[in-house]
Parts: structure tokens; C-alpha cells; sequence
């Protein structure tokens, strides 16, 4: 769902990988958000799909945000401020389907579609419920600064990762790999493990990631936990055993947990980047995985994020 051929267009500009034609990039990708099928119509004129309007509404008003929010980047990156101010609003999109509780919600009538069950699996969420989508919004986490706000961040992760791990609704086969309701077996759950970095308790997700690469990933024919869908259930195995782990695709960013190996190399043509334990914070492991100490070139970071024109 969505049109997320944009993402990877604009993750490609954001990292410096040009030979293209911009101009005509931005012109299809705009052919894409402003055409007139699966509920694009309603989602323009309103901000949001309702639930008589196209099925998987949530997913598609969420992820047709997120879509829009990289086409703002691109269009900002190259120049077109005009289209990237559109883009970047209708980026805020998701906002018309967060409850008062903090769940992403159908509507249907202008109103909330009820009964609402945040673990059941129905016709408005693409393989998935309320829980696995209520965090779809990574375009927004540069805005979450207060304590309070990270605070209420963090409050909402535990109550996905501590809840119980079951589902009602429909049969979901997808949906695999639970920790609470977070699930690893389905990708719009995968970025969700490293948004404790976004808080004032970013140990939990290196805790947490640690313990997915564990427990979800073995050497054997059923080895994997979900559905591998173009490579992703190994791409994010790979990405966060060197520590790194881009969040919001557009964003030419990672962000950090404890590396699985002691040192990892990235060849970057001529040059390679190394990513390696500090002496001093030796002794990672399954029970210890807490980064608190981040260098580059030997000077000490502020954040645990990697820009990636630092690796290149």
C-alpha cells in the first residue's frame, strides 16, 4: 500500500546518489500522490480515508503521510519549496487518526468507527491492528522534545512491548514474532524497537534489539520469524547487528544500538568505514547492551544517530 517507491527515491537523493533526472523524479512522484485511486481522493480533500471510503484506511492514510513526507524532503532538497511545503503538511496527515488515547483510529461519518478494539485485526489495518500502527509516524519523531513528551513516548513503547500477545479479529497469519503486540514477523512493526532512542530510555532499545536478533533469528530452514518480503526481515537482521538502523527512510540517518560484533567495516569505495567497540566498553552482551558513550573520529557525540555522509 502507499506509493513508496518516493521513499526510496528520496533516501537515495537524501544520500547523495544522483545520475538521475530530478525534475522528471518529482514529477511522477507527484503523478503517484495526487492520482485517484485507493482512496487517494478523500485522503487529499480530508486529510484522512474513512472506513466506507477504501479498505485498510488506517494503513493507507498512515503510510500515504509518510509517502507525501518524503516527497517534501525531495522537493525541498532540489529546490521546490512550494511543493515541498504541500508535502511536508500532508505529511502531518496521520494526526486526524490518533484517539485521545494515543491509537490510530478508523473514522467513518466524520466520527470514530466503533466499537474500537486496539488489538483487533480488521478490514481498516493492511495485516495488522491499532497497536502495530499506532507508532507508523516516523516523520514526526524530530518533534518530540519535552520530557513530557518523551515521557508519554516511552509510556506508550511499554504498554505495546508489555501487553498481551494476542490478537482478536480476523485470522492473521502475518502477524508473527510477538513481543506484546509488537510484531517482528511483519515489517510496519520493525522500526518501532529503536523509537526508545527518542526518549530520555534509549537502553531499552538497545535491550530490546539485542533481544529480537536473539530470539527471532536462528540457522534453520524456518529460521526466520515472518515473511522475508523483498528482504527485509534480513535486512533489518544485517543492519542491526552493525549497530546501525535507519528509522525513517528520507533521512539520511541512523540510528545507534550496541553492534553484535566486536568491529564491523563498510567499504566505501576507495575508503572504509569501521564501526567498532570502544575499549572501554567492552563486555556487551545478551544481559548488557547499553551504549552510553558514542565517538567519531574520536570526538564524542551528542545523540546516538550516524549521518550517513559520516560513513561515506
Amino acid at each position: 500500500i502507499g506509493y513508496h517507491a518516493v521513499s526510496v527515491i528520496a533516501d537515495a537523493a537524501a544520500k547523495g546518489i544522483k545520475g538521475f533526472d530530478t525534475k522528471l523524479a518529482l514529477e511522477a512522484m507527484l503523478h503517484s500522490a495526487n492520482d485517484t485511486i485507493f482512496g487517494l481522493v478523500p485522503y487529499r480533500e480530508k486529510g484522512f480515508i474513512e472506513s466506507n471510503e477504501e479498505p485498510e484506511s488506517v494503513s493507507r492514510t498512515l503510510e500515504y503521510a509518510y509517502d507525501d513526507w518524503c516527497i517534501g524532503a525531495f522537493a525541498d532538497a532540489i529546490g521546490n519549496k512550494q511543493v515541498a511545503n504541500e508535502m511536508y503538511a500532508r505529511g502531518f496527515n496521520f494526526i486526524h487518526l490518533i484517539n485521545e488515547n494515543g491509537f490510530v483510529q478508523p473514522r467513518t461519518n466524520g466520527g470514530w468507527y466503533t466499537p474500537f478494539d486496539p488489538y483487533e485485526v480488521n478490514f481498516n489495518f493492511t495485516e495488522a491492528n491499532s497497536w502495530q500502527y499506532a507508532f507508523f509516524y516516523p516523520q514526526y519523531l524530530p518533534y518530540i522534545e519535552t520530557t513530557e513528551e518523551k515521557k508519554q513516548l516511552e509510556n506508550r513503547l511499554d504498554a505495546l512491548f508489555q501487553a498481551t500477545a494476542k490478537t482478536s479479529g480476523r485470522e492473521q497469519a502475518d502477524i508473527t514474532g510477538l513481543i506484546g503486540q509488537y510484531a517482528h514477523g511483519n515489517e510496519p512493526s520493525h522500526h518501532i524497537a529503536y523509537l526508545y532512542n527518542y526518549t530520555d530510555a534509549p537502553a531499552k532499545s538497545q535491550q530490546l534489539v539485542r533481544t529480537i536478533m536473539h530470539d527471532f533469528y536462528q540457522n534453520a530452514p524456518d529460521g526466520l520469524i515472518g515473511n522475508e518480503d523483498c528482504g527485509q526481515m534480513s535486512a533489518w537482521y544485517v543492519l542491526s547487528a552493525m549497530g546501525i538502523y535507519p528509522v525513517c527512510p528520507g533521512k539520511p540517518e541512523y540510528d545507534i544500538v550496541a553492534p553484535l560484533f566486536d568491529s564491523v567495516q563498510i567499504q566505501t569505495g576507495a575508503d572504509v568505514f569501521t564501526i567498532a567497540q570502544l575499549k572501554h566498553a567492552k563486555g556487551l552482551n545478551a544481559e548488557n547492551t547499553n551504549v552510553s558513550i558514542i565517538e567519531l573520529n574520536k570526538e564524542r557525540q551528542p545523540r546516538l544517530k550516524l549521518n550517513h555522509a559520516d560513513i561515506v
